[in-house]
């Protein structure tokens, strides 16, 4: 009764402000993903599960930009393939990161692929992946979040500096991706497995040191935690592919154009002003 009689003797603008603060900061909401094709040839995003995603699978050419959403609650990962040739019916092969012969996914990439994976919740945890190996650079940016919202990613081209022995070879022998040890070798030391299936005993090698050291805030090898693991509330997210980590990226969020850097840092300014508003309100409403 008490916060029936306050709402109604309430002006509307303090009003506003209090439904925007109880409600848009603390609310469990969908997610709004926006991912980017930087690249100079056309990449085919796979997402698995991908039913909100246009069915897991699309073409993105040079430039191209593709907005979806996700719901509350959603786990997956998203990768990029290269090289696909599909037909009118989706079905067709890619040069990496296929997911069988088909252009939506329903099933995990083949090794090697670059690897954003994403858990939403409250936090959310997302991470980028060169545990499988890498074929494109990739960059996770968190936008309009709150808590650990770093950029995650790798942004170098492993292909380049790709040692021999892991290189996957294409037309003319390019290197169009670049495998990791255990994919190789297949070794328990470096898959991380048997005697080395803990954190204590799997260690980083001569390998993985040398993708770490390219891509630091990428997981290198299956322990690589601390530094490639990250954590955000209430966030959207950009997934760019072939992309600086530095360069400003922007979403649409409820028809308003949110970007990171100086943007982003004037939109968390307006919800700290917000907030500071909210207990000024609060407090004189006590005081009546």
């Amino acid at each position: 009764m008490m916060a029936m009689a306050i709402r109604k003797s309430l002006p509307l603008p303090i009003l506003f402000v209090l439904l925007l603060i109880t409600g848009a900061e603390f609310s469990e909401s969908a997610r709004v993903f926006t991912i980017i094709n930087n690249c100079k040839e056309t990449i085919w995003p796979a997402i698995t599960p991908g039913e909100n995603f246009d069915g897991g699978g699309f073409a993105l050419r040079p430039g191209e930009t593709r907005v979806m959403t996700a719901p509350v609650a959603w786990s997956g990962r998203i990768w990029g393939r290269t090289g696909c040739n599909f037909d009118s019916s989706g079905n067709g092969s890619c040069q990496t990161g296929s997911c069988g012969s088909s252009l939506k996914c329903s099933a995990s990439g083949k090794p090697p692929a670059s690897l954003a994976e994403f858990t939403l919740a409250s936090p959310d945890f997302y991470d980028v992946s060169l545990v499988d190996g890498f074929n494109l650079p990739m960059v996770v940016t968190p936008i309009n979040g709150s808590g650990n919202c770093s950029v995650s990613g790798c942004d170098a081209d492993l292909r380049l500096s790709c040692p021999k022995e892991l290189a996957v070879r294409g037309g003319g022998g390019r290197t169009v991706a670049c495998r990791s040890a255990c994919d190789v070798f297949d070794t328990d030391e470096y898959c991380c497995r048997g005697v080395y299936g803990n954190a204590a005993t799997c260690r980083p090698t001569s390998y993985s040191r040398r993708f770490k050291e390219a891509c630091p805030t990428a997981y290198s090898y299956a322990y690589d935690d601390p530094s490639s693991i990250f954590t955000c509330s209430g966030t959207d997210y950009v997934v760019s592919f072939c992309s600086s980590r530095k360069k400003p990226v922007c979403t649409y969020h409820n028809n308003k154009l949110m970007c990171s850097g100086s943007m982003g840092l004037k939109a968390s300014s307006l919800k700290w002003w917000m907030m500071i508003i909210g207990l000024i309100v609060t407090s004189a409403l006590w005081k009546i």
